[in-house]
């Protein structure tokens, strides 16, 4: 796809509110015909934004989980069938032709943007016995989730908390490794003020600001998700919060939100951190695995990050046809999936380009 005239169609929609239709007023998600006879879906997809935009196209944003809620990444426009049916489609639906439909398939570099943020426990324990292991598995962590060319599709964030009633920034939301990089080995053992751990209190803030990074895009009208990934060596000692508002924060969060946890040692509760951890969440027993899990939680977000895909052609339906269905069909190996969804015509001519 044109990546100029793409960001031209995107802002023509976008300025023009008339000459499109979102998704809570012209797409309708519905299970899948029968008649397509699928079989057995192994993949989830989920539509997180429906548009159509004059003159005739149709533009669908969705996300490829496993049934176990992984993201499902790196999929291309082979991986995807897509069928259409309008009123006077009697039996079922017809596959689109990509050639005649100018129908393409896109990861979401170009209209999506996602943020992770990494919290991470400076408390006493940590900081007297497992800052250098922790720093080294945190560079790693960077270096395997962040683009090496920057993008601004992908930004993340540091921050570290300890017994304060405070969630403390290390580096605020950056595109480039440097800065990042730079904040891990700038941890001093004296950098913590409080011995303690306010660990509840952290998630509950930390989901705070994901959910204001989200709201702030969606005000812009941009598509946006993030990661929270929180590491820890022990319990809530602090006490301000409690664990039933912790986890309350993680349920109530934007749905866009993943939370990972990586825990160290035996003083932590691993139920628990696989509460707050709901996308993922794993434990190294000594400081010698650190860096190992650190890196099997990055490959997770990466795969979140990169399990969004946007789904766009010239529909053949024209102005007067009414409303028609729309399935994606998505493959992974021999694993499939398909989601299905409606959009209106109203308005459609000939002449829409990719």
């Amino acid at each position: 796809m044109n990546y100029r005239m793409f960001t031209v169609a995107i802002v023509t929609f976008f300025l023009c509110a008339a000459c499109s239709t979102r998704d809570d007023d012209g797409f309708q998600s519905s299970g899948i015909d029968d008649c397509l006879n699928f079989g057995t879906s192994e993949l989830r997809l989920t539509i997180q934004e429906s548009f159509t935009t004059l003159p005739s196209k149709v533009s669908v944003f969705f996300k490829i989980t496993d049934l176990d809620g992984n993201g499902v990444s790196g999929l291309v426009g082979s991986n995807f069938r897509i069928f259409e049916k309008g009123r006077n489609d009697q039996d079922c639906f017809n596959q689109i032709s990509s050639a005649e439909s100018s129908a393409d398939i896109s990861p979401n570099a170009q209209i999506f943007k996602n943020n992770a943020f990494l919290v991470l426990d400076l408390s006493n324990s940590v900081l007297s016995s497992s800052l250098s292991e922790l720093k080294q598995a945190s560079i790693s962590f960077i270096n395997n989730v962040v683009p090496q060319d920057p993008t601004d599709s992908f930004r993340m964030a540091i921050y570290w908390f300890d017994g304060e009633n405070e969630l403390h920034l290390l580096q605020p939301l950056t595109s480039e490794i440097a800065p990042l990089e730079a904040a891990i080995n700038g941890i001093t053992t004296d950098i913590s003020n409080d011995p303690s751990t306010d660990l509840y209190g952290a998630v509950i803030k930390a989901t705070a600001v994901a959910d204001d990074v989200i709201d702030s895009f969606e005000e812009q009208e941009i598509f946006a998700a993030a990661s929270v990934v929180v590491f820890t060596d022990g319990t809530d000692q602090a006490a301000r919060f409690t664990k039933q508002q912790a986890l309350e924060s993680v349920r109530n969060a934007d749905s866009d939100i993943s939370f990972f946890t990586i825990g160290l040692g035996s003083e932590i509760d691993q139920q628990t951190l696989s509460q707050i951890g709901v996308t993922g969440s794993v434990v190294a027993e000594n400081t010698a695995q650190l860096e190992q899990v650190f890196n099997t939680i990055s490959d997770n977000v990466s795969g979140e990050a990169n399990s969004f895909y946007l789904f766009e052609y010239c529909s053949p339906k024209r102005d007067g046809s009414g409303t028609s269905e729309l399935v994606i069909q998505a493959f992974d190996g021999d694993r499939q999936g398909s989601v299905e969804t409606s959009f209106n015509a109203e308005g459609f001519t000939a002449g829409c380009t990719n």
